[in-house]
């Protein structure tokens, strides 16, 4: 990454959406604007777990307005995420396909687990380098991640469905506080987070580390009443929660140091907190600098190779943990991508982001195509999406799981299952090109590519052809005959795949 280049992370979180400008100066990356507005998405999800349209209107209007601050920006230099509410959210495809185009880039839902590593990321590397070891919590508005972790590198991770904006709208629904409301509200924190005793006991981490805005706002109050700045313990908890029952409601509740935008969900907040003090044996919790943004613009930095190695470190801890015969998934890949290269008409160009991006996720499809293997010999396919769709895989968005899902299931058999997804071009030409190659490689051995070319005749047009040399289909049968079937397949699609020589 070359000095003066610029980098943008844009979060959208349940609470807040939060946008970060820097340029990279000797390596490091030096914040020049930072933007955050409060939309509050996560109190915006009815009882079927929808946006409502006023959620929804609130949050493309702040991303039209990030948009504009990030008109002139190149692709590879903004990453967007989202999180738990759009996790959660059922017509989520509907607020996105709006909020893509108003911000002008890609936004990624992420899984849990995979929020939780970018928020360690960025928490560590605004930490000395030490090899102490860390446990690194972020209270955000409907979700609540805990990781472990020594360095920079995290080693336990999860994400867990409690959070501030989510427990003050059940236990604090008109704003009141009271004993009886704390005591529910922790209580039902706890019995969420329970599991979490054993894999973060307080033998396994020297220091706890707050991130993001519960520990923030809980840290300005007690700091404006006096107690030590950066550190949040159980004693200022104790406090806040009794100044805040005395104040019976939000409307009565005058505090130095509280926002008005966080007196609406300090109560969930607090009680979330509390618990999470209560169940790790927490007894002070250091304020972090860092969080989900700068673990963004790590990833962005072009520890470059970092992210896409550690994408790849997913696809082989998956393949290794559902057995899978990587050299025949490896011999696929190699196939899959060649014929995607005739295709597209030229060589494979790794520093062109969406042609590398293209190129690698075939190449992962084609190493995990037989994942679902050792549940079902006939409908392995079908098993292998459903693992893929549901894995937590760490670098990888939710989209970006069901893109390999897609070709994973549809790699063999018939393609009506996945009609919807055949109008993206890009989709059907690396199907196309997977399902060929496992044709080709069905004796489990290199095929004989000699004189074979997949091409596309008429550029734009939904049609292929495979041209094979004088001889092939004589000198290999089989393959010429699943080929045959394969033709048929694609003619009841609105594309075609036309055979010469086979």
């Amino acid at each position: 990454m070359q000095n003066g280049n610029r980098l943008a992370a844009v979060d959208l979180g349940s609470n807040s959406f939060r946008l970060e400008i820097g340029r990279v100066d000797h390596g490091e990356f030096r914040r020049t604007e930072y933007l955050k507005e409060t939309v509050r998405q996560g109190g915006g999800l009815d009882e079927d777990r929808n946006l409502t349209p006023a959620a929804m209107q609130a949050g493309w209007e702040c991303l039209a307005r990030f948009g504009e601050r990030l008109a002139g920006f190149k692709p590879g230099e903004v990453k967007a995420v989202a999180t738990q509410t759009l996790r959660e959210a059922r017509n989520r495809d509907a607020f996105l396909e709006r909020a893509n185009a108003v911000l002008g880039f890609p936004i990624d839902v992420i899984s849990g687990r995979e929020e939780a590593r970018l928020i360690y990321q960025g928490v560590a590397h605004m930490l000395p380098t030490t090899e102490e070891r860390r446990l690194v919590i972020d209270i955000g508005g409907r979700s609540t991640e805990l990781i472990l972790g020594t360095g920079l590198a995290p080693s336990v991770m999860e994400s867990y469905r409690v959070g501030s904006i989510a427990w003050s709208k059940r236990y604090f629904p008109d704003g009141g506080f009271s004993k009886k409301s704390f005591e529910m509200a922790e209580i039902a924190a706890t019995a969420v987070l329970d599991e979490a005793i054993d894999a973060y006991s307080p033998t396994l981490w020297d220091t706890a580390y707050g991130s993001a805005g519960t520990v923030g706002a809980i840290g300005d109050v007690l700091l404006a009443a006096g107690w030590p700045a950066g550190v949040v313990t159980q004693d200022g908890l104790d406090w806040l929660q009794e100044r805040l029952i005395a104040a019976v409601n939000v409307e009565r509740l005058r505090m130095p140091g509280m926002r008005e935008d966080r007196k609406a969900i300090i109560g969930g907040g607090v009680s979330i907190m509390r618990a999470v003090f209560s169940l790790l044996g927490i007894t002070e919790m250091q304020h972090a600098a860092g969080g989900l943004r700068h673990g963004l613009i790590c990833d962005l930095l072009g520890t470059a190779n970092t992210y896409g190695d550690l994408r790849t470190k997913s696809v082989l801890r998956l393949a290794s943990k559902f057995n899978v015969d990587t050299t025949h998934g490896e011999r696929v890949g190699t196939v899959a991508t060649h014929l995607l290269q005739q295709v597209l008409g030229g060589p494979l160009d790794e520093h062109h982001p969406e042609h590398g991006r293209t190129f690698r996720k075939l190449n992962w499809a084609a190493q995990l195509h037989e994942i679902g293997s050792h549940i079902s010999h006939s409908d392995y396919h079908k098993h292998g999406a459903y693992i893929l769709d549901n894995a937590d895989a760490a670098g990888f968005s939710l989209s970006e799981m069901h893109r390999l899902s897609l070709l994973v299931l549809g790699h063999r058999g018939k393609l009506r299952k996945l009609e919807t997804s055949l109008e993206q071009d890009d989709l059907v030409l690396q199907l196309l090109c997977l399902r060929v190659a496992v044709i080709l490689c069905h004796a489990r051995r290199a095929p004989d590519l000699q004189g074979m070319v997949l091409e596309r005749p008429i550029p734009n047009q939904r049609s292929l052809r495979l041209r094979c040399r004088s001889g092939w289909a004589a000198a290999f049968p089989q393959s010429a005959h699943l080929l045959r079937e394969e033709m048929q397949q694609w003619q009841k699609t609105p594309w075609s795949l036309e055979l010469l020589g086979a």
